[in-house]
């Protein structure tokens, strides 16, 4: 029989654990996500990013736990959370052999839309994600951004109450990354609940308004962008001198300021860790400059996203790759990471 949660926030997981064998995906994972809210997922690759969003959207059962969407237990009631949410995954799962309103159409007739409800959220959905123009052109024949715009818009189409994202902008361009983005903003602020797993910290720090850190399949680490950068103590100092030549030196020096992190002899840049950059920068170039080292630029860095990412589980921004396409190497981060107990 099907029971709604009353009172119960759209995503509600409270100690969910998932095993494949003797390897544990998911470990007495607890979050949830408020109404109209966006909740980012950031992990390094294997975190348990996806098989919690798998969870979440029904597609696979916990072992342990229980979880909650848009007011339905994702077990007991698959059917009605199945039918409150939209799910984008991270490969496109439209027809390219199909226009863009056939995709669309097709969706709704499977849902069993009556005819003029659908002809009206066909148009107004193309409209929407500005397709319109292009509503039949097969859809093969459509950008990278115009076809995950369309990925969305089928989503998007029974107006679902939860949208989970599972890195929905990974191989777009900038130009097409800030039209989703502006989208995601839009569907926030008319009330639905966003689960959005990334890989680019950037676009978690401007989408979300709360972030949970996964590593190992662990919850490790809960809060807004902000309170979580302010979470790691201190700020870096960056200072170029005018000649290479001198960044030994200038290093000896800016030592007694505070931690270096990291010296740059090619760029003529010293970094170094200190509690207060406003309030430390000035001592800084007061003493290279009785030295006698000339500073060609100075800079106060405060943690990012992706200092917090490497705080918490040792890695730098999730699934990125060098030139040759193996794993980038961490840049030296050295900050404290002070958690709220």
């Amino acid at each position: 029989m099907m029971t709604t949660e009353l009172g119960a926030p759209p995503v509600l997981a409270e100690g969910v654990t998932k095993r494949y064998g003797d390897r544990t995906a998911l470990a007495d994972v607890s979050l949830e996500a408020p109404g109209g809210s966006v909740l980012a997922l950031l992990g390094p690759n294997g975190a348990g990013k996806t098989t919690l969003i798998r969870v979440l959207t029904t597609l696979i059962r916990p072992d342990a736990g229980r979880a909650v969407v848009a007011g339905h237990d994702v077990v007991t009631d698959a059917q009605a959370v199945r039918r409150a949410i939209g799910l984008v995954g991270q490969h496109e799962a439209t027809d390219e052999y199909l226009t863009g309103r056939e995709n669309l159409t097709l969706v709704g007739r499977l849902l069993r839309l009556g005819r003029a409800e659908l002809a009206e959220r066909v148009d107004t959905t193309l409209e929407a994600f500005q397709l319109a123009d292009v509503a039949n052109q097969l859809a093969g024949t459509y950008s990278g951004g115009m076809r995950r715009r369309l990925d969305v818009a089928v989503t998007l189409l029974t107006r679902p109450r939860v949208v989970f994202l599972d890195e929905p902008t990974t191989g777009l361009d900038p130009a097409s990354r800030r039209q989703l983005w502006l989208l995601i903003d839009d569907l926030a602020a008319g009330g639905t609940s966003i689960l959005l797993s990334t890989q680019y910290l950037d676009e978690a720090d401007r989408l979300a308004n709360s972030v949970a850190v996964l590593d190992h399949g662990r919850l490790v680490e809960t809060g807004t962008p902000d309170e979580l950068k302010a979470r790691l103590q201190g700020d870096s100092l960056h200072i170029r001198v005018a000649d290479v030549e001198d960044v030994g030196a200038g290093a000896e020096v800016l030592a007694g300021v505070g931690e270096i992190t990291e010296v740059d002899r090619g760029q003529g840049s010293v970094d170094v860790r200190v509690p207060n950059g406003a309030g430390l920068l000035p001592d800084a170039l007061r003493r290279l400059d009785r030295e006698g080292l000339v500073v060609t630029g100075a800079e106060i860095r405060r943690p990012g996203l992706d200092d917090v990412l490497f705080a918490l589980t040792g890695d730098g921004a999730p699934g990125t790759e060098d030139g040759n396409g193996a794993p980038a190497k961490s840049k030296t981060r050295k900050f404290a990471f002070h958690g709220r107990g």
